[in-house]
């Protein structure tokens, strides 16, 4: 589902990706980062010594000192489409015409602006798109050394080894990729706390770079928030995301990379999604783009006006005071569908209207990945399964504390203690708010008052399996809205809005499963339903739900 407008689930395409793009991933020692490739995820690294960063970035830094000194008043021609592959660097986090300040930081040019800068961009833009092009080889620097100018190999060696050391190119679980780590680790020993996606992933690319690796996960297995359950019923069996599900945007994300290296194919969610009333009954076509592109429109306004505006005023408060200053939705029928984009921009950004900020809602929009939104048939776990083959994963393993200094770093769990030189912890933003690891000595306050500010947004999941496909097949989504307004506030839809989707069992032709996604709410079994009148039943009943979403990609 797009996070701004309409009911669309494709993200832009690469000819529509910002090119203002502003990359900032600095790293420093205990730093806090934060990824989205399956939601928020937080990472917190600690480092025994500087000695263990130096180790992933000497290649970078070596490099750099060997440069030799490169002419500085002419530019390099590689290819005719310096431009396409700048697009697709901005979609791997790169801006299109920069450096990023990590970049900057590890000297990646022996002056930051002027013509050197500008052909190594241009050196840097061609390696990731070269290796974007077969994400299931081993891209080697000899593979560039025909096309790049001898005179500026200081420059290739430069971005090669940058984009090596910090995982943008050769990465994943390609045959060709696993081939290449160490069978006996040369340097340190990291314990990587956490078997989720962001965990196993560093810990994958940690292996790969000669390190001692072992992860230690709390729960009985991993994946963290992404967790697929095989679901059956009489004779029908699904499986069910009942965490992340949706790959939102392809082109730059990594787990679609994973997938191409896999060859796995995914499902994208198509762009039709109508619209029901609460009787069932089709929304009228010419009232539906009208609504539509009303509250597109007041979306436009809003974020035009908010400069002028407080910055503590809510997204909700700007789009109530829009919707009456110019007469939108002005009768019951309007105001339903109107109710159902508010009620679907809610569930987009997992948060109530009234808690968004107006000034900075949409910050990270510049960071969206281009492409469809997918779904993965037989669901995330494949993935998770993939990249936890081989990794050394120590279940059941809660960590209460992590005591980290000059020359080592000891783990503690219930009745065990692990000792390593550093330890990388990518437990999710809620753990590190609750307080149930110490960190001896304390996170620097810096990082302790971000972790305070953070906040993150809640959806529960309700997955039903029904005995056959009772809506149209030839859609993905669905929306049906309601009649009842009472669970509006102040033009802000409140906790009970539900968002259901609908997603195909594998190698089944029917009989597919239902989730449901509410706000605060939640039911623990799995029941089945017939049609979509007992569910409505259910859920308006006790719930009072308002608004539905449905899904169903076919395996």
């Amino acid at each position: 589902m797009n996070r701004r407008r309409g009911r669309s689930g494709r993200k832009l395409s690469l000819d529509e990706v910002s090119s203002d793009f502003l990359g900032n991933t600095n790293e420093e020692p205990s730093a806090l980062v934060s990824s989205s490739s399956s939601g928020k995820v937080s990472k917190t690294l600690v480092k025994s010594s500087d000695s263990a960063n130096r180790n992933v970035n000497s290649n970078v830094v070596r490099s750099r000192k060997s440069r030799r000194e490169v002419a500085s008043d002419e530019a390099i021609c590689i290819n005719k489409e310096s431009n396409s592959e700048a697009l697709i660097a901005l979609t791997a986090g790169f801006p299109s015409d920069s450096l990023k300040d990590e970049e900057i930081e590890v000297g990646v040019v022996g002056v930051v602006g002027g013509i050197e800068q500008c052909n190594y961009i241009l050196i840097r833009n061609h390696i990731i798109t070269k290796w974007r092009e077969n994400v299931s080889i081993w891209l080697t620097k000899d593979m560039f050394v025909d096309i790049i100018p001898e005179r500026r190999s200081g420059l290739l060696d430069s971005a090669y080894n940058y984009l090596l050391s910090y995982g943008y190119v050769n990465f994943g679980v390609a045959l060709a990729i696993k081939d290449k780590i160490p069978t006996r680790p040369s340097k340190g020993r990291v314990i990587v706390i956490g078997a989720g996606l962001a965990g196993l992933a560093a810990a994958r690319q940690l292996m790969l770079f000669g390190f001692e690796v072992i992860v230690l996960e709390g729960w009985k297995r991993a994946g963290g928030r992404v967790y697929t359950k095989k679901m059956e019923g009489g004779n029908k069996v699904a499986t069910a995301d009942l965490g992340g599900s949706v790959l939102t945007g392809t082109l730059g994300n990594p787990l679609g990379l994973l997938a191409r290296q896999l060859s796995y194919t995914l499902h994208t969610v198509r762009d039709q999604c109508p619209l029901y009333r609460a009787d069932g009954k089709p929304v009228d076509e010419y009232l539906d783009k009208k609504v539509e592109a009303a509250y597109n429109e007041l979306l436009d306004k809003a974020s035009k006006v908010r400069q002028d505006l407080s910055p503590v005023i809510s997204l909700g408060e700007a789009l109530e005071t829009l919707r009456k200053d110019f007469s939108v939705a002005t009768n019951d029928e309007e105001m339903s569908l109107f109710n159902w984009h508010l009620a679907n921009l809610e569930y987009a950004n997992a948060g109530l209207l009234s808690q968004l900020s107006l000034a900075f809602w949409d910050q990270d929009d510049p960071y969206d990945m281009g492409g469809d939104h997918c779904f993965l048939p037989g669901g995330n776990g494949r993935l998770v399964h993939a990249l936890a083959e081989n990794v050394p994963i120590i279940f059941e393993k809660t960590v209460y504390a992590i005591r980290y200094g000059r020359d080592s770093v000891k783990v503690i769990t219930a009745g065990q203690l692990f000792e390593g030189d550093m330890a990388l912890c990518t437990v999710p933003l809620g753990v590190l708010k609750s307080g149930s690891i110490t960190f001896i000595p304390e996170l620097p306050q810096q990082k302790l008052d971000t972790i305070k500010r953070l906040g993150f947004g809640l959806l529960n999941k309700f997955a039903l399996l029904f005995p056959y496909v009772f809506w149209d097949s030839n859609v993905d989504i669905f929306g049906h809205g309601a009649d009842d307004s009472s669970s509006q506030a102040d033009g802000n839809h409140v906790d009970e809005h539900l968002d259901k989707k609908v997603v195909l069992p594998d190698k089944v032709s029917s009989g597919k499963k239902f989730s449901q996604d509410w706000k605060h709410r939640s039911i623990s079994s799995l029941q089945e339903y017939s049609n979509l009148e007992e569910v409505r039943s259910l859920t308006t009943n006790q719930y009072k739900g308002q608004f539905l979403t449905c899904q169903s990609p076919k395996a």
